[in-house]
């Protein structure tokens, strides 16, 4: 299967906790693991990434820096609003590489996709790229 970047698939991230302007959120969408969105510290952070329209997903992959925990929620409103949730997962340490998970998602239709990060290994955590299955 051939991955395209949800940029291009017009998702959009909608929401975010706290941004740098160095590191901005659309860095999370673009498919380019050398980009990344930067946390400005305490937690939890979260991200909104919304579909162009109704998407099915199996499986979500996260690559990231320093995030410990992190809970996924859906909805499939026009609205960034009453989320349900989906799954909750723990990150390994990876003592500066890239943390690459798959998190099924096994029959979850979303508009939008909230990902709470609870927990950090550092202050400071990094997303670097978030891709789904369908």
């Amino acid at each position: 299967m051939i991955e395209s970047p949800l940029s291009s698939l017009g998702a959009k991230v909608v929401v975010v906790a706290s941004s740098d302007e160095n590191h901005p959120p659309e860095n999370i969408i673009d498919g380019n693991t050398n980009t990344f969105w930067m946390s400005t510290g305490m937690f939890p952070q979260e991200f909104i990434i919304r579909f162009a329209q109704p998407t099915g997903v199996s499986a979500v992959s996260v690559d990231s820096h320093n995030v410990k925990h992190l809970k996924i929620e859906k909805n499939t409103s026009q609205n960034a609003s009453q989320f349900e949730p989906v799954t909750a997962k723990e990150f390994e340490n990876t003592e500066g590489h890239l943390q690459s998970n798959t998190i099924p998602l096994i029959g979850s239709t979303a508009t939008h996709l909230r990902f709470i990060i609870t927990a950090g290994y550092d202050h400071f955590v990094s997303v670097h790229r978030v891709s789904i299955q369908n």
